[in-house]
C-alpha cells in the first residue's frame, strides 16, 4: 500500500517564472532578471501550503550560455522544506528560433516535526517517533524551444528518488517516503489580435508517479504592453485568474487567484499567489 501527495510546489505564476519548472530557461529572454514569488495555498485550512521563493538569471556575453539560480521555501502543515538549486542552459541559435538545453543542481533540506503530532485517544504510534532532519542533493534536466511568439519546453527538475531516512522506514515492510520524479511539458504561442491587444494561450502538463496527471490551461490578454488578464483552469482543480502589470519598463507585478472545484471548496477561501519581477538591462528581448 502506498500514499502519494503534492511534493514539488506548485505555482500559478509559472507563465512568468519558467525557471521554477525548466532550467533551459536560464538566460532565454537575453536580458538579466530576479523575480520573487509568494503563495498561500487554501487559506482557510489549517498546516495548508505557503511556498516563497526568490530566483536570478541571465545570458552571459556570448549569449549562448545562461546561468541561474533560485531559492525556496516551503511549508505544509509540520513540514518545512528549503532549497536552493542551481541552473546551466546552452542555447543554439537558429535564424528565427532558439534550442536550448539545461541542467541544475542543488540540495534541499527537509524537517519534519513528527513528535508535535497530536495523536489523542491512538496514543503512541511508531510513524511518529521520530523527527525528520535531511538534506537531500538532487539533479534536473529540460529543454526549451522558442520563436518570437511560440515557445514548447519539457522538463524533469529532479531525478534522483531520494528516500527519507528514518528508524521508521528500515522496520516499515517497505512504506517509506521517497521522493518521485515530476515530469513538465509546456507550450504557449501568442496572437497579435490588433496594435493594442495580444492574446497568449498556453498549457502546461505535469506527470507525477502514483498521482494522476495534471492540466493547466492558461488564456492571457496583454493590453498595449503594460497590462495582462488571464483565466486559469486546472482541470478537475481549480479555476483562477491572473493579472500583471508592467509598473516601469523593469519593474513588473503579478497576482493570481485560483477557487478549488473539488471538495476543498467547503473548507477554505481560495489561494493567492503575488510575484514582483526586475529586469537589470533593458533590450529587445523573446516574448516568450
Amino acid at each position: 500500500m502506498g500514499v502519494f501527495g503534492q511534493q514539488d510546489a506548485m505555482y500559478s505564476q509559472y507563465l512568468f517564472n519558467k525557471l521554477a519548472i525548466n532550467p533551459a530557461y536560464a538566460g532565454s529572454r537575453g536580458i538579466s532578471s530576479a523575480s520573487a514569488l509568494f503563495r498561500t495555498q487554501w487559506v482557510g485550512i489549517k498546516g495548508a501550503p505557503v511556498t516563497k521563493t526568490v530566483s536570478y538569471d541571465g545570458p552571459l556575453r556570448n549569449k549562448k550560455i545562461g546561468l541561474g539560480i533560485q531559492a525556496f521555501n516551503y511549508q505544509m502543515g509540520i513540514t518545512n522544506l528549503n532549497g536552493a538549486f542551481l541552473s546551466y542552459s546552452y542555447r543554439i541559435n537558429f535564424s528565427a528560433s532558439t534550442l536550448a538545453f539545461g541542467l541544475q543542481g542543488g540540495a534541499s533540506h527537509i524537517k519534519a516535526d513528527l513528535n508535535s503530532v497530536n495523536l489523542g485517544s491512538q496514543g503512541q504510534d511508531q510513524a511518529f517517533s521520530q523527527n525528520i532532519n535531511e538534506v537531500f542533493l538532487n539533479f534536473g534536466t529540460g529543454a526549451y524551444y522558442n520563436t518570437e511568439k511560440f515557445y514548447v519546453g519539457f522538463s524533469v527538475p529532479h531525478l534522483l528518488r531520494n528516500r527519507l531516512r528514518t528508524d521508521y522506514d528500515e522496520t516499515s515492510d517497505g512504506l517509506v517516503s521517497r521522493q518521485h520524479l515530476n515530469i513538465f511539458l509546456t507550450s504557449g504561442y501568442e496572437f497579435q489580435l490588433s496594435e493594442d491587444f495580444k492574446l497568449s494561450p498556453s498549457f502546461l502538463l505535469r506527470g507525477m508517479q502514483g498521482s494522476p496527471v495534471r492540466l493547466d490551461l492558461n488564456a492571457n490578454m496583454w493590453i498595449k504592453n503594460q497590462f495582462s488578464v488571464g483565466l486559469q483552469y486546472r482541470i478537475s482543480e481549480a479555476i483562477g485568474v491572473l493579472l500583471q502589470v508592467n509598473i516601469t519598463p523593469q519593474i513588473s507585478m503579478g497576482y493570481s487567484y485560483d477557487r478549488s472545484i473539488t471538495k476543498l471548496i467547503e473548507f477554505n477561501s481560495g489561494s493567492h499567489e503575488i510575484m514582483l519581477a526586475y529586469k537589470f538591462k533593458l533590450k529587445k528581448e523573446s516574448k516568450q
